[in-house]
């Protein structure tokens, strides 16, 4: 059934968390920049927090609804969180850590098997200090999986580590969800907060885009990141190049940041920029007659696996035409320097610019 979501919630005279949204059961992304309120939502799930007024609920399950006074504590949501430093507690050990979730009191041997899944045996009478922070976290996820949540929100759970680890990381929770989705036990509802765009298409079937305390866009994860449909969704799913736009025709406009004209594959009307992601240029072999731009290098510079090339358009008129653009390849593709790039109509991004209203002014 999912997660429901409508609160709304002030917390300065120039913000405000306005929340209306759905999930279904599997994980939800949000995507924010800072202070866009993407963790202010998690506690108001959880219970940290309370909304000014709205409605919580998981799996039809009210946690909160402000019209009939209903605010259940945060032990008795369940609702499992992880933090961005995991709030182990310091004075006990791995396994009284994973014992003594907030109200749960479970034993020992069951905290054992899963200290056992999430391969901890041998540190079980360590203490948080004495572990490594992929450690930390294992054990912070086994505490909070052992109460059997029906939801789990996760806070950035991997910005303190470094990528190898990272990646593991991703990959025990990616598990996890699978497992989930295949039958387990382990929990039906997950939300991951984060600022990483990998994180979220490789672990979430939905995702959401946050700024200034909205959701301004939500779908299916793939399709988010290929109609954002916003600027500031563009940039936070990771397109470098976006223009300014000017409508020529039913769907053409002309970039203005690279003083070129180009013809899209709907229409022109609405649209405030165009975007295309920096590996969707194709090298140009044979003339298409439109959306060619003849490059000139500006900067080359080296990836660990992608060439990146900064270029502008080298047929522009003025100066403000020329605006730098990125091109990336991968460094196994046998490529020569080519004269002209060709952008397919299918990967322009037909983009809006969101109302000022969307702009984070503190942070939450």
């Amino acid at each position: 059934m999912g997660i429901a979501v409508r609160i709304r919630k002030k917390l300065s005279q120039s913000f405000t968390l306005e929340l209306d949204f759905e999930s279904s059961a599997g994980c939800l992304g949000i995507l924010g920049p800072s202070g866009s309120g993407k963790s202010m939502t998690l506690k108001c799930i959880a219970g940290i927090e309370k909304p000014d007024e709205g409605f919580i609920a998981v799996d039809g399950r009210t946690l909160f609804d402000s019209a009939k006074r209903v605010n259940l504590r945060p032990q008795e949501r369940r609702v499992g969180y992880l933090f961005q430093n995991y709030a182990l507690f310091p004075n006990m050990t791995v396994l009284e850590n994973i014992s003594a979730p907030p109200g749960a009191g479970r034993s020992p041997p069951e905290a054992s098997r899963w200290i056992e899944r999430f391969g901890l045996s041998g540190l079980e009478n360590r203490y948080p200090r004495q572990l490594s922070g992929g450690q930390q976290q294992r054990a912070a996820l086994a505490r909070m999986l052992i109460s059997s949540p029906n939801a789990v929100l996760f806070d950035e759970p991997f910005s303190a580590l470094d990528s190898t680890l990272r990646e593991y990381m991703q990959l025990q929770l990616q598990k996890l969800l699978q497992d989930e989705e295949g039958g387990g036990a382990f929990f039906r509802n997950a939300i991951l907060v984060t600022h990483n765009r990998d994180e979220v298409y490789r672990l979430c079937r939905e995702l959401a885009v946050m700024s200034g305390g909205r959701m301004i866009v939500k779908g299916d994860t793939r399709g988010v990141f290929q109609n954002p449909r916003f600027v500031n969704a563009a940039l936070l799913t990771g397109c470098k190049n976006i223009s300014p736009v000017r409508r020529l025709s039913e769907n053409e406009v002309f970039a203005l940041d690279w003083g070129l004209p180009l013809r899209l594959n709907g229409s022109a009307g609405g649209i405030t920029h165009i975007g295309i992601r920096a590996h969707d240029f194709v090298p140009v072999r044979t003339p298409h007659g439109f959306n060619e731009v003849r490059i000139s290098v500006s900067r080359l510079s080296s990836e660990p696996f992608e060439e990146v090339v900064l270029f502008t358009n080298a047929d522009a008129k003025e100066t403000s035409e020329k605006k730098e653009i990125w091109w990336k390849y991968s460094k196994y593709m046998e490529q020569s320097m080519p004269e002209s790039l060709f952008l397919p109509p299918e990967a322009l991004l037909p983009l809006s610019q969101a109302s000022p209203r969307d702009h984070a002014e503190t942070d939450s």
